[in-house]
């Protein structure tokens, strides 16, 4: 097994933008036929024009029922079409889980079956779990906590690189990926083995785009939020979940914690996209952004908290999460993508939830994970249908769980599948595994330049951000040694003159990534696949 920390990557790149899961909700569908017969669309009328929908084919209970009696079908085909080993879904309508299996296996070239028990990582499906929490510490709070809360209040040592951001950034800034971060800031240093508190520390380094007007989708930005509301309440973020979460909604296989994961025997394994096949070859230890992708759960424990969403913070007669804060949290907040050109319609983010109108004019709740190290998540829900879904596998980011909800979502609103979704979900998600450095597809010089003489160029090189990195000289060509204790392996191959090429290999900087790293005279040294933010060169020190 390779560890997901064994070398680094451009973190910029790879965290699954909310664009994508907004693309699902708004796609095209099929019109349902007019009652007069006539092939025009009906259209049932709300109280007012915006909230006027598409009327369904046939009436609720029955859509539902012909949608969940094909889902088997449709799930062994997704599996066969795409690859992905394994897939557990769940169906929950009217308070009730309706629906739950599994398919496929747990790792591939086994027959250990997934099982609706089985337990996945589901990735940045934690993000709409840890809004949850906040919603439930925000009830208990006696109106201390809310989503204006300024972070400053409850972090006083935390800082941006604005100091007007940090006065005025608010949980529901982080939530809301608008405090400036670029998308991916500090997955970089996670790459590389730093724990939470350094990659927040060091977060005041990130150059930072417009304050509440631009969206970046940010996982340390986002963490940063549920700190601050685990610092309020002073415990541990882990701590939490468990105490605000999982245990009143007796979520038994969930927990906000990597080890509680490796601990359960029926777990499933993840899988990269290498050379066009699933491998399982890697553990990803996402710890340091628990809140933001670190929880695991099965979708029987996942059917009982959309139950719980559905009903408004309420599960069973109990209340888990005050109903004003969660409604907020799933109103949008910001715009998060739009077009191409303006005919595409806009996608929309609230507080840890994407929230936009589908093509039939109901409003959709939702969001997906993604690992490029072997995990694919999705769960959307539809208010006015009662109805909620939510697909786990165990394979990279093909578009596989959007693909299957949408299959089954169609089915519920317009009696049909509606396109190839699985095949257009790949082609949608193609990038989230494509290989990234500066020297992807390209070839060596035929003649290149003599590198420059080793023993000029080892030694010990500063960098703020990332810390320390040690040169050293291995048999053809030079190892760099970055992260905690050295702990990141670089080997550097000659390429041409004091350009040096190296293979990162992490969440980051998925399989087959080439990058240069470039000497210059003044004795810094420039690593491509980190200086997505122009942080990524080195100083020699001395």
């Amino acid at each position: 097994m390779r560890d997901a920390r064994s070398s680094g990557g451009r973190a910029t790149r790879r965290a699954l933008a909310t664009v994508v899961a907004g693309a699902f909700a708004l796609t095209a569908a099929g019109c349902a036929a007019a009652p007069d017969g006539t092939g025009g669309i009906d259209v049932r009328t709300g109280d007012v024009p915006n909230q006027d929908v598409v009327a369904l084919p046939g009436e609720l209970e029955a859509q539902i029922e012909r949608a969940v009696e094909q889902l088997p079908d449709l799930a062994e085909a997704a599996l066969e079409q795409s690859g992905v080993p394994g897939m557990a879904i769940a169906v929950v309508h009217g308070d009730e889980t309706i629906f739950a299996e599994g398919y496929g296996v747990r790792q591939a070239g086994t027959e250990d079956p997934v099982t609706p028990e089985t337990v996945f990582q589901i990735a940045s499906l934690s993000k709409p779990l840890s809004v949850t929490g906040v919603a439930a510490a925000i009830g208990e709070s006696d109106g201390r906590l809310s989503w204006s809360t300024p972070i400053r209040e409850l972090l006083p040592g935390f800082a941006f690189a604005d100091p007007v951001v940090t006065e005025r950034a608010t949980i529901g800034d982080a939530f809301s990926h608008r405090t400036g971060l670029s998308t991916g800031a500090g997955d970089d240093l996670e790459d590389i083995g730093y724990d939470r508190t350094t990659i927040l520390e060091r977060l005041r380094l990130q150059p930072l785009d417009d304050f509440r007007s631009s969206y970046h989708y940010s996982n340390f930005g986002l963490t940063v939020g549920a700190e601050a509301v685990a610092a309020s309440r002073g415990e541990s973020w882990e701590q939490l979940m468990d105490e605000l979460v999982f245990d009143p909604l007796g979520m038994t296989s969930s927990s906000a914690r990597h080890d509680d994961f490796l601990a359960h025997d029926d777990r499933a394994r993840l899988h990269a996209f290498e050379d066009g096949e699933f491998v399982a070859a890697y553990d990803r230890d996402p710890d340091p952004q628990s809140p933001a992708g670190g929880v695991s759960s099965n979708v029987l424990d996942l059917s009982r908290w959309i139950r719980m969403l559905l009903a408004g913070g309420e599960l069973e007669g109990r209340l888990i999460a005050d109903a004003d804060a969660l409604q907020e949290a799933m109103t949008p907040q910001i715009v998060s993508g739009a077009g191409p050109g303006l005919s595409g319609r806009p996608a929309h983010y609230g507080f840890g939830f994407n929230s936009s109108p589908q093509v039939s004019g109901r409003m959709s709740i939702s969001h997906s994970g993604a690992f490029a190290l072997g995990a694919a998540t999705t769960f959307q829900i539809v208010p006015e249908l009662d109805l909620g879904i939510v697909v786990l596998t165990n394979g990279a980011p093909v578009g596989l769980p959007e693909a299957v909800a949408a299959q089954f979502l169609d089915l519920v609103q317009y009696g049909e599948v509606t396109r190839d979704w699985v095949a257009d979900a790949a082609a949608l998600f193609a990038p989230q595994t494509a290989p990234s450095g500066d020297l992807v597809g390209e070839s060596r010089p035929a003649s290149p330049a003599d590198p420059p003489a080793s023993d000029g160029l080892v030694g010990v090189y500063e960098n703020p951000y990332f810390g320390p990195l040690v040169l050293e000289v291995r048999e053809g060509g030079l190892r760099a040694l970055i992260g905690p204790d050295g702990g990141t392996a670089l080997d550097l191959d000659p390429w041409d003159g004091p350009v040096y090429a190296y293979a990162p290999s992490a969440e980051n900087a998925p399989y087959g990534s080439l990058a240069s790293a470039t000497f210059g005279a003044d004795g810094s040294l420039r690593l491509d696949s980190f200086d997505g933010n122009g942080l990524g060169t080195w100083t020699r020190a001395g």
